[in-house]
C-alpha cells in the first residue's frame, strides 16, 4: 500500500490527480501540495521521521512547470537526500523525458492524465516499493525513455542492438522495433561506453555483444547485427577490430 504526495500548483489539476490516485486500491494515502516549497518541507519531514512514521512518503507524483522551483529542481534536490521517495513526473510537456531519465524517475506521465496510464505508473512504483531488499532500479543507467503514441515508456538499454544518428535525434533499434529519442548520438556514446557500446561510424553506435558477424570486403569493413548490415568507417576500423579480438581472447 503506497503513501503518495502529489505536487501541482494548479489546484484543479491537483484535485483531479488526487481523485484518480485515491481510487487506486494500491494507494494507502494520497495528499497534495500546491508548490515546490511545501512539497520539500513535507518530504524533508517525512524522510527525517523514517519509513514507519504515519507521515512517510513512498512516491511523489510531481508536475514539472510550477511557479518558483520547477519539478526538475525538486527532483535534483531530492537526489541529495539519504533515502528520498520515488518520483513520477506528471506533465503536459513530453520534451523533458531525457531530464527525467537523468534524474532517475520511475515513470513519466503525460497530461491529460488517463486512468489506465496512471495505473501503469502506480504498478511500476508498487514493484519498486514492494521488495525493500531489492536495489532501486538506476533508471539513468538501465533504461531510456521513449515516446510511443503519446505515452512515455522506458526501454531497457540491454535490449538495444544499435543506435542510428538522425540529426539531433537518435533512433534506437531493438529486436522488436525502433524508437526515436531526442538525444544526440554523441551523448549516448558517452553515457553508454561503459555498457559496451562502441562508435563504428558517424551514424552508428552499436552494442559490441550484439555483433553477429564482422565482414571484410576489398579493404572495407562492415558488421551484421541481426538482419542489419552496418558500414564501419575507416576511422573506426582498427579500434573495432582490436576490441573484437580482445573480446574473443585472440
Amino acid at each position: 500500500m503506497l503513501r503518495v504526495l502529489a505536487v501541482d500548483d494548479e489546484e484543479p489539476a491537483l484535485e483531479e490527480l488526487l481523485y484518480l490516485l485515491r481510487a487506486d486500491p494500491r494507494i494507502r494515502s494520497a495528499e497534495g501540495a500546491t508548490g515546490a516549497t511545501e512539497a520539500l518541507r513535507r518530504i524533508g519531514a517525512a524522510v527525517e521521521a523514517g519509513p514507519d512514521d504515519p507521515a512517510a512518503i513512498d512516491v511523489v507524483f510531481l508536475d514539472i512547470h510550477m511557479a518558483g522551483l520547477t519539478g526538475l529542481d525538486v527532483a535534483q534536490l531530492l537526489a541529495g537526500f539519504a533515502a528520498p521517495p520515488l518520483i513520477v513526473f506528471v506533465t503536459a510537456h513530453e520534451g523533458f523525458a531525457v531530464q527525467a531519465f537523468d534524474l532517475k524517475a520511475i515513470d513519466y506521465v503525460l497530461k491529460p492524465v488517463r486512468r489506465e496510464r496512471l495505473a501503469e505508473a502506480v504498478r511500476r512504483v508498487a514493484e519498486q516499493v514492494g521488495d525493500r531488499s531489492a536495489p532501486v532500479l538506476d533508471t539513468a543507467g538501465d533504461q531510456i525513455p521513449v515516446e510511443l503514441g503519446g505515452v512515455i515508456r522506458f526501454v531497457p538499454i540491454d535490449d538495444i542492438a544499435y543506435a542510428e544518428a538522425q540529426g539531433d535525434y537518435a533512433r534506437l533499434h531493438t529486436a522488436t522495433g525502433s524508437h526515436l529519442v531526442r538525444v544526440p548520438l554523441t551523448t549516448l556514446e558517452e553515457r553508454w561506453r561503459s555498457r559496451g557500446f562502441v562508435r563504428i561510424h558517424r551514424r552508428h553506435l552499436v552494442a559490441l555483444g550484439r555483433i553477429d558477424e564482422l565482414r571484410l570486403d576489398a579493404g572495407s569493413m562492415s558488421v551484421r547485427i541481426g538482419t542489419a548490415e552496418l558500414a564501419v568507417s575507416r576511422r573506426h576500423t582498427r579500434a573495432l577490430r582490436d576490441l573484437l579480438m580482445r573480446q574473443t581472447g585472440r
